[in-house]
């Protein structure tokens, strides 16, 4: 008996989250991660109190890039516009890996009651709002800073190179694309890239999956034309209102009828209607807008078709015209089946095996997926809700009333370093 009672009490510590922390590299990780945390919640307040729109990361570029300078790392600025690129060189030779932050903030005005909360202003479609990190690429930018300050302290045992990607501009227009054509995953060349974001969820839990992860993202609008006359005279003209409206009915029958929902979901939603001056003047022209989300390319091209095609026939039944015009968007953010399964055993080393979820797959977009397609990469999700909360009923991101709990912080920068150190070949001994 005494020895079965032996056996078992080995294999649950075998099996237990805390048995990463008995290996010599996570041991020196949590001292590094520790000692680095103050700082880490100092920049991120900082960051959250000066949030930036997208190509205007000016002072938060500034901030990066002064960091990583002082920790002897190489940096790039202006790449992609406001973007910084920082390249770590191990003490050995080896492959590349890069870890990336966003850096943008939305046009948003913050209403969470904070010390450090945003009272920054700006015009945003003629209107005026705040400024607020809604979306959390505050946490990430700290985050990632942190990492490579661990990183650094690490470099003597590192077999092969970090490359540290400070992004701007994902919520738009977009600077992942312009990073790359600026050379952030070519010089060095990028074997495999990680990223995170924070996510309604349990703090410093992560949530990830191999596959379709976040939706494709297209932006369309369709421009009706039909022949304007008196409100009072309808049969004198062609009511593009009515046919409009027609269009919007029958785009509904996209998805419900005609995409396979078992395979894989898709959205298309429109959310503009525009059209008319006067109550007793029917118009000319009226433009629709919306977006479509998809997860593969076979079925955007799906998608694509049958909006196009419900839209110009549903329109010259009724003798008006329509043009459909659709954005190129963010592709599907795809996490490489392979490299997934075999990062996962550091996900969970880095957090605990009990603090580690399968993803939902998300119709949001990210412009990460844009780097997937340079080089293969796992994006992941970390809860940032207070463990004391439902966060099945906290504020989503973009919400004026988003929180993030900074006790997460560590897991972000535990699991960002842990991803670059193991697969460069870091045993976690």
């Amino acid at each position: 008996m005494s020895r079965l009672v032996l056996l078992l009490a080995v294999l649950a510590i075998a099996n237990s989250p805390s048995q990463a922390q008995g290996s010599r590299l996570y041991d020196e990780l949590d001292r590094r991660v520790a000692a680095v945390n103050p700082q880490v919640v100092a920049w991120r307040r900082d960051i959250h109190a000066h949030p930036e729109l997208g190509m205007q990361e000016t002072r938060t570029a500034a901030l990066v890039a002064d960091h990583l300078r002082k920790l002897g790392i190489e940096v790039r600025t202006g790449v992609g516009g406001t973007g910084v690129v920082g390249v770590l060189k191990g003490g050995k030779p080896g492959k590349v890996v890069a870890l990336r932050a966003d850096m943008d903030a939305l046009p948003v005005t913050e209403l969470v009651d904070l010390p450090f909360r945003s009272k920054v202003r700006t015009v945003w479609n003629g209107q005026e709002t705040g400024v607020m990190h809604a979306c959390g690429h505050d946490n990430h930018v700290a985050i990632l800073m942190g990492a490579a300050e661990v990183l650094v302290g690490m470099r003597a045992q590192i077999p092969g190179t970090v490359v540290f990607l400070f992004q701007p501009a994902e919520e738009g227009p977009g600077g992942a694309e312009p990073m790359i054509r600026d050379g952030a995953m070519d010089n060095p060349k990028v074997d495999a890239v990680f990223g995170l974001h924070v996510w309604p969820g349990p703090a410093g839990d992560i949530m990830v999956r191999g596959g379709p992860t976040m939706a494709a993202s297209n932006s369309f609008h369709v421009t009706v034309r039909g022949r304007q006359s008196h409100g009072a005279a309808p049969w004198a003209g062609v009511d593009p209102i009515v046919v409009s409206a027609q269009i919007v009915n029958a785009l509904q029958t996209v998805v419900s009828r005609q995409v396979n929902i078992t395979e894989l979901p898709a959205i298309v939603t429109v959310a503009m209607f525009h059209g008319g001056v006067r109550e007793n003047i029917i118009p000319d022209t009226v433009v629709l807008g919306g977006t479509i989300r998809t997860f593969s390319e076979p079925q955007k091209r799906l998608v694509f078709s049958s909006v196009e095609r419900i839209a110009t026939q549903v329109a010259a039944s009724a003798g008006a015209t329509a043009l459909v015009t659709i954005d190129s968007g963010y592709p599907v953010t795809d996490n490489d089946p392979a490299l997934t399964e075999r990062m996962m055993p550091t996900l969970r080393r880095a957090v605990g095996t009990d603090r580690v979820h399968l993803a939902p797959m998300i119709t949001g977009a990210e412009d990460f997926s844009l780097f997937q397609r340079k080089a293969p990469g796992v994006f992941f999700f970390l809860g940032v809700t207070p463990r004391d909360q439902d966060h099945t009923k906290a504020p989503s991101n973009h919400s004026p009333y988003f929180f993030a709990d900074e006790s997460a912080l560590p897991a972000g920068v535990r699991a960002l370093s842990a991803l670059a150190l193991e697969y460069l070949g870091v045993a976690p001994r």
